[in-house]
């Protein structure tokens, strides 16, 4: 608020008169502080509310001029705060004013207020939280002026943070010496960080916490590792070193980077033990945001945590470059209070060194702050200097009780600077020289603390020398020792949620897996799909489908694709395994084929059927998401390898927009399990077949997903019947093992006549990779067999009938990769006197399956000596994947078909 009129001061006071709590807690104390005039009247000049306009803008832009950057003592002072802009002067310094009140002196001199204010607003830690909602800035004024000079630690704490920042020194240190040059991206700048992350430990478990999640990048990441996550330092020097064996033969494997690994451990603390996970992490900036967030939801739902979202924390450590560059990053926030989404809050750490790689801040964003895009959600931000070690932790102390009070985001601003270029074997000083001739002479954080310290008598200069000697001496042993008798590296352990799985080999995934389900039990979910309250106010248009549900939960119609979606999920729900769905528009589908919550037409209440199934066990969540496919799918995929007895589904708007999430795909889906062991058995749904709709409304990219197959490490599929997409479904979660499934979801084929199954074929059959012509009587007479995948299936059946043709066989490949060459040898063997072999699709020729599948029929043609003659006929090769003209479109899939058969 800027200046006030007495009418409305007034106003206010008979306010506080009637419900002194109702008016805030600034206004409390001041109406509480200021002497008012018999008659009534406020005993307030002019003056005093240009004091109060001056203590306003103390608390909104005082963090101008705060004492942050630990590279420079000189702060531009803010025009924000200058005296003329209140209409006071260096006159009015000694005038006192009832105004000061509101910071706890009802008689204090402007010079005083000033000085209050300066205090505590512009020192090395400072508070940013003008946009912020009213109770939140309340309870900040109140947490920074009631203690404006800091809280209290005891020694043995503050000999915890130099023992700290002596470790964290001692291991660059070290490092740097017995590895030079070598790429460790290095805390040094920032090593008040590793202090920071043992107070979210400490104040976290006397808060409830039991468990934190971590992301971060690379800088620093070594030092967090073994310093605060305690992983094995001899394990990390092997990996310095080079590769050992593992402890035990581990096929497909490939490993990664030293400071892209992850870790979990139980940090022990006087008020409780919490487990950490740091989550692996590949070096896209800000990737691992969303899959944190996800990680930190399934355990919180482990933790039996969903309505407090007390006991498990999100943690993200963020460059102060990324943090502002980076658009998941915004993502991410937006999911903050979003049903399917919220975790109670983040607990944000930027780390800002002054530099990304060799960009200047003004270069690299349009902000003040790197920390300004937290302003989307009006999110407090406290400001701290790096080289100000207890300031650094007690932001912590404070942003982790507001988030365990409030349950919202908070971010802590730590500025400092980065004491060697963006990698060790990189020279700074080519494109910041001013701020590396600063850096070169700037002491150690650990040198500034231990003097502090020994000023203040908390210890001596013998105590500080000898805990950095010690720790030397003691990594110099594990050196040794590790050289002597390198460890193995550890193979991923199946406990926990993990219980009961296992790294699957090739024979496990041709394992045909059971996925059948008593009729009358599969007969009962259909019921309850296609049952409404009684006095519940359905759509009209909706009276008929729940009537057609019903008729095909009793056998009396044929089930469609959507029927048979959810009666997987019901299915699965009765079996005591919970179901999660999530997307754009997922609830009731984009093509209006899920419905999976009905809306009252007079309330607006949504119903959800198969929501009567949930249980102590299981949950059926279904949720739609903002309009993100980078964060949402990367939330999922963090819910996916956290807790993998869900049922874990994202589904595109159309499967041509999954490369939003592209790096969620490329980093972590397809290659998590090979660079880090995580498993996941996220399910992709990405709308996929050419009705002539367009290049953006037509392919899911299929070819991305089999170019990014291998080594067995996901699951491709383009199914064609509503029994596939059942046991598909089921055979995910029923199998011993986790991997990725990626379904080319139809859209012509929700509704098409003849993609239909029996409720028995549902109950009684199992997934087949491959379906061979069942409408084919005489095999001996097929002189050609045609592969194809997905809906482009039945266009060719439908001319085959027309043509009455009895000598070509109609085979369709469900599951592209991994490439079924097991059922393909067994269906090609069943036509001894077929001569031709044709691979056809509907995508162009450089997309699809092709590329995949034509050498896969090759190499095994091959294999078995045999005389096919193997020919593609499709599309040929293009730029973008398909026309934008329907008419196009029709003349193009006739002439493919015609083809087909000509061929």
């Amino acid at each position: 608020m800027n200046h006030m009129n007495l009418d409305y001061l007034e106003s206010l006071y008979n306010q506080y008169k009637t419900s002194p709590d109702s008016v805030g807690l600034e206004w409390k104390r001041f109406f509480e502080g200021v002497q008012f005039a018999q008659d009534g009247a406020f005993g307030l000049s002019e003056k005093e509310l240009q004091v109060y306009d001056l203590i306003t803008a103390y608390r909104n832009y005082g963090h101008f001029e705060a004492d942050l950057d630990p590279l420079t003592n000189s702060i531009p002072p803010s025009d924000q705060l200058h005296l003329s802009k209140f209409n006071l002067s260096e006159k009015d310094l000694l005038s006192k004013f009832q105004i000061g009140s509101l910071i706890g002196n009802p008689n204090a001199t402007l010079a005083e207020i000033i000085s209050h204010l300066k205090a505590v607003y512009c020192g090395k830690l400072t508070v940013q939280c003008a946009e912020a909602l009213p109770e939140v800035r309340n309870w900040f004024i109140k947490e920074f002026e009631q203690n404006p000079t800091g809280f209290k630690l005891t020694s043995d704490e503050k000999k915890n943070i130099l023992n700290s920042v002596t470790n964290a020194e001692s291991l660059e240190k070290f490092i740097n010496t017995r590895y030079v040059g070598t790429k460790r991206f290095s805390v040094e700048g920032g090593d008040a960080l590793l202090p920071m992350l043992d107070r979210i430990i400490s104040r976290g478990a006397a808060l409830k916490t039991e468990e934190i999640v971590i992301g971060m990048a690379h800088r620093g990441r070594i030092n967090v590792l073994a310093n605060f996550m305690e992983k094995d330092i001899g394990q990390m020097f092997a990996d310095f070193n080079g590769p050992t064996e593992l402890e035990s033969p581990l096929e497909d494997f490939d490993g990664d980077v030293k400071y892209h690994l992850g870790y979990s451990k139980t940090k022990k603390s006087v008020n409780g033990n919490v487990d950490a996970h740091l989550a692996f992490n590949p070096s896209h900036l800000e990737a691992v945001n969303p899959v944190v967030v996800g990680m930190a939801r399934a355990a919180q739902r482990r933790r039996l945590d969903t309505k407090e979202r007390a006991r498990v924390i999100p943690v993200l450590i963020h460059g102060d470059a990324a943090f502002a560059g980076q658009g998941v990053g915004m993502e991410v926030f937006q999911m903050a209070h979003v049903r399917g989404y919220t975790v109670g809050g983040t607990i944000h750490i930027v780390v800002d060194n002054q530099v990304g790689f060799t960009t200047n801040p003004e270069n690299g964003r349009s902000s003040h702050y790197s920390s300004d895009v937290a302003k989307v959600l009006a999110i407090p931000v406290i400001h701290c200097n790096g080289d100000d070690v207890e300031s650094c932790v007690r932001a912590i102390d404070i942003g982790v009780r507001y988030r365990q009070e409030y349950k919202r985001d908070i971010v802590i601003n730590m500025l400092c600077y980065r004491r060697y270029g963006h990698n060790e074997g990189d020279e700074p000083a080519y494109t910041q020289p001013l701020m590396y001739e600063i850096i070169r002479k700037h002491p150690t954080l650990r040198e500034i603390y231990s003097k502090q310290l020994i000023q203040t008598s908390v210890c001596d200069q013998a105590y500080a020398d000898t805990l950095m000697t010690d720790r030397m001496n003691s990594l110099q042993k594990i050196y040794e020792d590790t050289k002597a008798k390198p460890p193995k590296v550890k193979t991923f352990k199946f406990d926990g949620a993990w219980k009961g799985l296992k790294k699957a080999t090739s024979a496990d995934i041709e394992k045909p897996a059971k996925t059948s389900i008593d009729l009358a039990e599969l007969k009962k979910v259909g019921q309850l799909i296609s049952t409404v309250p009684a006095g519940f106010n359905i759509h009209p248009k909706l009276v008929k489908l729940v009537e057609m549900r019903r008729a095909m939960a009793e056998g009396r119609e044929a089930i469609d694709w959507g029927m048979a979606e959810l009666l997987a999920y019901g299915s699965l729900l009765t079996e005591d395994t919970s179901v999660r769905l999530t997307g754009q528009d997922c609830v009731r589908g984009t093509f209006t084929h899920r419905h999976s919550a009905f809306y009252d037409t007079k309330t607006g209440e949504a119903y959800f059927p198969l929501k009567q199934l949930n249980s102590e066990k299981t949950n059926f969540c279904v949720y739609d998401s903002i309009l993100s496919e980078y964060a949402v799918m990367g939330f999922e995929y963090g819910n996916s390898i956290t807790d993998p007895s869900f049922l874990t589904m994202w589904e595109a708007q159309f499967g041509d927009f999954g490369n939003g999430a592209q790096i969620i795909i490329d980093q972590f889906l397809v290659a998590g399990e090979s660079k880090w062991q995580q498993m996941s058995g996220l399910v992709l749904l990405l709308p996929h077949g050419y009705e002539g709709q367009g290049p953006e409304h037509s392919s899911g990219r299929l070819e991305r997903f089999l170019q990014l197959s291998a080594q067995n490490n996901i699951q491709v599929a383009n199914l064609t019947t509503p029994a596939q997409i059942f046991h598909a479904l089921r055979r995910q979660v029923k199998r011993d093992f986790r991997k990725p499934l990626v379904i080319m979801s139809p859209k012509s084929l929700l509704r098409h006549p003849r993609a239909t199954n029996t409720i028995a074929e549902l109950a009684t059959g199992s997934f087949q990779e491959v379906i061979n012509d069942p409408f084919i009587s005489d095999a001996k007479k097929v002189e050609k067999i045609v592969l194809v995948s997905g809906k482009f299936y039945y266009e060719l059946l439908e001319e085959r009938e027309k043509a009455r043709d009895l000598t070509t066989a109609l085979v369709r490949l469900e599951q592209i990769s991994p490439f079924p060459t097991w059922k393909i040898k067994e269906t090609l063997a069943l036509y001894p006197n077929a001569k031709k072999c044709v691979w056809t699709q509907e995508e162009p020729k450089n997309m699809g399956s092709y590329q995949f599948v034509f050498f896969k029929l090759m190499e095994l043609l091959i294999q078995l000596n045999s005389k096919l003659n193997l020919t593609y006929v499709g599309r040929t090769e293009r730029a973008s994947p398909a026309t934008g003209s329907v008419y196009r479109h029709k003349a193009e899939q006739v002439q493919i078909i015609a083809d087909v058969f000509k061929v």
